[in-house]
């Protein structure tokens, strides 16, 4: 199914003359209104006369989200507060949060956006959605809200937390499509036994899941715990929220609106622009957006394009899988760790649960790495000797993965932390 053939659809060569439009349309708006712009635009000696198509992108400064940090609360918005209807928020966990404002043009293209995205997950009009993203200035809620009313889907607005709710919910209801976080899917399925539910009594049979990075191995993991086809759904509050990139039938890769975000895949080290196929951190310039437009965002999430025509017939550049970021990368004792990797390990072994916890410390000037892992509750050890094997081959594996020595440490199901939101995995103490 395609919600908007037309654009989802459109040639290559059409699809680049509307990146050039907006693109001048953007540098114009963005030059004339928000003085953050036009100051570093003439910094670099750039004006918006001397942009001529989307090849001269290029030109056009960075922006970051300190940049967002340093102008906030409103000073990277575009038009008058008279015209902004909403504003969403980052959470501000890592820093002072980042504030976007959407006027109702915004709005209407957000609705339209979602709208592709769960229509190229197979969901449509008879579908009853379960949202278990959080509802607020987080983005997670809302977006997918309007989307899913849009295309006629039964909304069920739960927002996050409270499980045994949910799964009430979920059963009652007769929910088709569950929208979370996939950590939070996975606890849920892990907690369905616990709370006199089984999977058979579900209706369940499509996964929206995102807001933090998983691996392949997760979603197959989500697949098999639930009986679902799991769709993985990319966005971030500074571009819109979800809604930016969503794989289709073929998971092959997410498929960008491009018509609205136009990507780029710079070099971590140079942030030169590289060629398709070749991984570096994911930039977006908001072609259309009115509220608070940004040039070349760089979101530091580790990606690659792929603009090959999909099998499912879009031919809307697909973006791979994010798994990781540059500026979330560890350095342990010289090499670089992603905690998907280890994620990747613990699925693609397939003896414990995917819940961990890592413990990153220094002892006499060396750095040390402790894995909590929790045990599915159905394959719990008998004996100490079978623990102590089991965390030796989790040992081994990670090692040879990663090249790290790792403390193992099994531990019993539900004793660490399970979030409903973006989940903590890693805990680095060796600054404290």
């Amino acid at each position: 199914m395609i919600w908007n053939e037309k654009i989802e659809c459109m040639s290559r060569n059409q699809m680049r003359d509307l990146h050039s439009e907006r693109l001048k349309e953007l540098v114009n708006r963005t030059y004339n209104n928000v003085a953050f712009y036009r100051k570093r635009m003439k910094d670099l000696g750039v004006k918006p006369a001397d942009i001529h198509s989307i090849d001269d992108i290029v030109k056009l400064p960075f922006t970051y989200k300190t940049d967002l940090r340093d102008n906030y609360p409103f000073d990277l918005f575009a038009v008058p507060m008279k015209d902004i209807v909403r504003i969403h928020a980052s959470s501000g966990t890592t820093g002072k949060s980042t504030t976007a404002g959407y006027t109702q043009y915004d709005i209407d293209n957000w609705k339209e956006l979602i709208s592709r995205c769960l229509t190229m997950s197979g969901i449509n009009s008879g579908d009853i959605i379960q949202i278990s993203y959080g509802y607020g200035l987080f983005t997670g809620g809302l977006g997918i809200h309007y989307g899913a009313e849009n295309i006629g889907c039964t909304v069920v607005p739960v927002s996050g937390g409270n499980t045994r709710r949910q799964l009430q919910i979920m059963s009652d209801f007769g929910t088709t499509v569950l929208a979370c976080t996939p950590s939070y899917a996975l606890h849920l399925a892990d907690a369905l036994t616990e709370h006199g539910y089984s999977l058979k009594e579900m209706k369940l049979k499509v996964g929206i899941f995102g807001a933090e990075p998983w691996t392949d191995n997760m979603r197959l993991e989500l697949e098999k715990k639930w009986g679902i086809n799991a769709f993985d759904i990319y966005g971030l509050s500074e571009i819109m929220g979800p809604g930016v990139a969503n794989d289709c039938i073929e998971h092959a890769g997410l498929h960008v609106q491009e018509d609205h975000f136009f990507p780029e895949i710079v070099d971590s080290h140079t942030k030169l622009p590289v060629r398709d196929g070749t991984e570096g951190e994911l930039v977006f310039t908001t072609l259309t957006k009115e509220g608070i437009p940004l040039i070349r965002y760089n979101t530091r999430d580790l990606s690659t394009l792929n603009h090959e025509k999909c099998a499912c017939g879009r031919t809307m550049v697909r973006m791979k899988k994010i798994t990781g970021r540059s500026d979330d990368m560890l350095i342990i004792s010289g090499i670089n760790l992603f905690p998907s990797q280890i994620e990747h390990v613990l699925l693609e072994m397939g003896e414990t649960s995917a819940h961990y916890m890592l413990y990153i410390d220094k002892e006499n000037n060396l750095d040390t790495l402790e894995l909590l892992v929790e045990m599915n509750e159905s394959n719990l050890m008998e004996t100490i000797r079978d623990l102590q094997m089991l965390s030796r081959k989790i040992e081994n594996a990670l090692n040879s993965a990663i090249g790290l020595n790792v403390k193992v440490r099994l531990v019993e199901p539900k004793t660490i932390a399970h979030s409903e939101g973006k989940v903590l995995r890693v805990i680095d103490r060796r600054m404290k």
